[in-house]
């Protein structure tokens, strides 16, 4: 099974006169960006409304507390209610502080810098907190798939949305590992969905392999599914998409308009600033993993986006010393470890019971490789980390240990066949 590409020439989507403006290698200034927001909002009549602003995490590189006061100002002398909803799909919910600090920067704090606009994590673990929507039908989900899923998957979403007279997602856009490229409406599925959802879109992605769907442009197989999902919400929604230098608050371009418009701008910028060719393949990759990850399930970035370079029996190794935990929520992840897809796929029956993203999260860590009965599982590459996980953990998962106290940087940084991949997670490395 493939992904579906497009022309991956998107620069002159049509998104009217003003709905966008920079390029990969724009450095935006403050004026630039809140006049474009400015303008982009002035038209928009926000007088006794309930508005959901949809904005992401701190595992994304979003200059938040530059972007978030513009929309304030714009919305809360009118509006009913003013709501930010953070996109966490299944991850770890964001501490008070980290709010604080994400949101509204530095020494401040959300209630003093939007006194009017309430703060909501998204709960993806409480039932109550639900809307449903309908089902993606099992011959829609069939087509998608080319076959590979056949049952019906509900959809639901956090009721906030649907309980809002507008919503306006706010997030930078990346290649990502599940749907080619991240931003616009995969705010709302997985960011604020359901677990069926979760399960599907992503075991979907794991069928066509993170390697392949990867910074693919276009409507891919899992883009498709969610697109079928968001046209399930009756609420009005728009977006503003960035393109952001990763680790920093430096804005390439925005785009604003519906979601998918918005999304279509900003992937193909993205393509051309966050994805780095190689002439060769590297026998190793050090992925040096930045704070914003705190635990291997969403530091895994630094395996996903490097897997393409990587030759035949190489290795990831994952430094990152602050880490101590596979997954901050899903400890049950313990109970299956890492390996490739077709561990998984080839026998079902055994993890019958199994969420389907912790089957995708570990094949897209544990990367390529093939399993049979007779021969075991053979992986591509070898899956290193270094972190504060201890030597047993690390190799019960079926990952090899490094002692982060016996790594130095200065080992590898003279060796021509590594790369030292620094502020993983962000950046796509491919071959030529």
């Amino acid at each position: 099974m493939s992904a579906r590409q497009v022309p991956s020439n998107l620069l002159g989507s049509s998104l009217g006169e003003n709905g966008f403006i920079g390029t990969f290698d724009s450095d935006l200034s403050k004026k630039e960006i809140s006049e474009f927001i400015v303008k982009a909002l002035e038209t928009i009549d926000f007088s006794g409304k309930k508005v959901t602003l949809v904005i992401p995490d701190g595992t994304r590189s979003c200059p938040l507390p530059l972007i978030l006061p513009i929309f304030y100002e714009a919305i809360s002398p009118t509006a009913k209610s003013l709501s930010a909803l953070i996109a966490l799909g299944t991850h770890a919910p964001m501490s008070l502080e980290a709010i604080d600090k994400f949101l509204a920067g530095e020494n401040q704090s959300t209630i003093q810098k939007y006194p009017k606009m309430k703060v909501f994590n998204h709960e993806w673990w409480e039932p109550s907190t639900f809307a449903h929507l309908g089902v993606i039908t099992a011959e829609e989900i069939s087509e998608i798939s080319l076959g590979e899923i056949t049952s019906e998957v509900p959809i639901s979403i956090n009721r906030l949305i649907t309980e809002s007279d507008l919503v306006i997602i706010i997030g930078p856009v990346f290649p990502h590992e599940v749907v080619g490229f991240s931003g616009g409406a995969k705010y709302l599925f997985p960011g604020v969905s359901g677990q069926e959802m979760i399960d599907s879109s992503h075991w979907l992605g794991a069928i066509i392999s993170s390697a392949e769907i990867i910074g693919t442009l276009g409507i891919t197989p899992v883009r498709e599914m969610i697109n079928l999902a968001a046209s399930k919400i009756e609420v009005p929604l728009l977006a503003l998409c960035l393109v952001v230098e990763t680790g920093s608050s430096t804005v390439s371009s925005l785009s604003f308009g519906s979601p998918h418009t918005a999304w279509e701008y900003a992937s193909a910028v993205s393509a051309k600033k966050h994805i780095r060719f190689l002439d060769k393949p590297m026998k190793r990759v050090v992925s040096i993993i930045p704070s914003r990850y705190q635990d291997i399930w969403t530091a895994a970035k630094g395996m996903y986006k490097v897997e393409p370079i990587i030759q035949d029996g190489g290795e990831v190794i994952l430094f990152a010393p602050h880490i101590d935990e596979f997954s901050i929520t899903h400890k049950e992840l313990e109970d299956i470890g890492y390996h490739c897809r077709e561990y998984f796929s080839s026998q079902m029956e055994k993890f019958e019971g199994v969420s389907k993203t912790l089957m995708a999260h570990s094949s897209h860590l544990r990367g390529a490789g093939s399993f049979s009965p007779a021969k075991g599982e053979q992986c591509r590459i070898t899956v290193t980390l270094s972190t504060g996980i201890s030597k047993n953990r690390t190799e019960s998962m079926n990952l090899k240990y490094l002692d982060p106290s016996s790594f130095f940087l200065s080992d590898y940084e003279n060796d021509s066949e590594t790369l030292i991949n620094e502020n993983a997670g962000e950046i796509l490395y491919r071959l030529k």
